[in-house]
């Protein structure tokens, strides 16, 4: 009687598939994370309303939970919190964008002015550094920088012939994404209860990645959204009491760049100490001002503000965050590098449970 041969590389295999997939419930976590990323990357662009209607449900139902455990009942928690949801949204649309647009259309306007005065300074530089600056550099530099600029405004007003359909459909998102977001909020357990009817039921260790996944990308959401409104808020108050231009766009861009850890303070900088350096020149004692409240602002940011408000939140390793922003942006563009940090604690908080099936040897306690 002969055996089949049991091939060194095949039984390696094996041996790394039991370990990696040790019972039902990990191969169930597997499948739910495959088809779950399958129609994210499928359906991403018909299903991006429903998507942020989710995330915004999933945003003010903490507040929900909240007033329910100080013992008011859920339907009235639902309709306080969704009317506040309404009045910070009606806010945006009707007061902040006009203000918004009216700085950035103003802005516009001063491109020309902004333009010659750089191109005014890059001229000097000849005259001040000229054994490191020719004449003849600086001029291909202008022509390369005027040839970048006239494709730049070529696309701006490509963008502005299309814009048409991006406002139907932002009026389509105003009116489908608050409603969506109200019967999630209302009907939560309803259509929970549904959903779950589809997952194996083999799911507790399912269950224990999602309540830690809960609590982590729970906490980040809502203290990214607390650091935005401070930020910014901090921002618009020092900005428009030292006089500088374009104060409310400013601390728009203020608070929008914690969204982005790392890049979005970087990038920030710019506009801010530009339009300070074309507002006052670099050797005013205003230009030094704002070079010095920008300073506290960041650091109050990073010593006061992300302590105060992520102390529960996920602890992520700059390198892990920076891969998150780089991968996720290049899957799905400005959504994936807005959610790229609760998407990593997803990654992280399955890659941390996944070990503990092999240690508990099958059993999973919850």
């Amino acid at each position: 009687m002969t055996t089949q041969p049991d091939f060194p590389d095949f039984r390696l295999i094996k041996n790394y598939i039991k370990r990696v997939l040790p019972n039902s419930q990990a191969v169930a976590l597997l499948l739910i994370i495959l088809i779950s990323l399958g129609l994210i990357l499928t359906l991403s662009d018909l299903l991006m309303p429903v998507f942020a209607s989710v995330v915004l449900a999933y945003l003010l139902d903490g507040l929900v939970e909240k007033l329910v455990k100080h013992n008011m009942p859920r339907l009235p928690a639902v309709y306080l919190v969704f009317s506040c949801f309404l009045a910070l949204l009606g806010f945006f649309i009707f007061i902040l964008m006009p203000m918004l647009s009216g700085q950035a259309i103003e802005l516009v306007h001063h491109i020309p002015d902004i333009i010659k005065l750089v191109q005014f300074e890059i001229l000097r530089l000849p005259e001040m550094y000229p054994q490191f600056i020719s004449l003849e550099r600086i001029r291909d530099f202008m022509y390369t920088l005027q040839k970048e600029i006239l494709t730049y405004g070529q696309g701006a007003i490509s963008f502005s012939a299309a814009s048409v359909v991006g406002l139907v459909t932002a009026m389509i998102y105003l009116f489908l994404v608050p409603m969506m977001v109200f019967f999630f909020l209302k009907d939560k357990r309803v259509l929970l209860s549904w959903f779950v009817q589809f997952l194996p039921r083999d799911r507790v260790l399912t269950q224990s990645v999602w309540r830690e996944v809960d609590m982590q990308i729970g906490n980040y959401v809502r203290g990214k959204f607390a650091e935005v409104i401070i930020l910014m808020s901090i921002s618009y108050v020092t900005f428009s009491a030292m006089g500088l231009n374009y104060s409310i766009l400013l601390a728009v861009l203020m608070g929008l760049s914690v969204v982005i850890p790392y890049v979005g303070a970087t990038l920030v900088t710019f506009p801010v100490l530009g339009i300070a350096y074309f507002q006052w020149g670099i050797i005013s004692d205003n230009f030094m001002y704002i070079v010095i409240a920008y300073s506290i602002i960041q650091a109050l940011d990073g010593v006061v503000l992300v302590p105060l408000l992520f102390s529960e939140a996920v602890n992520l390793h700059p390198i892990a965050i920076i891969v998150a922003i780089l991968f996720f942006g290049g899957l799905w563009g400005f959504w994936g590098v807005f959610f790229a940090i609760p998407l990593a604690t997803v990654v992280k908080a399955v890659l941390t449970a996944w070990p503990r099936i092999s240690d508990a040897n099958d059993t999973i306690q919850v």
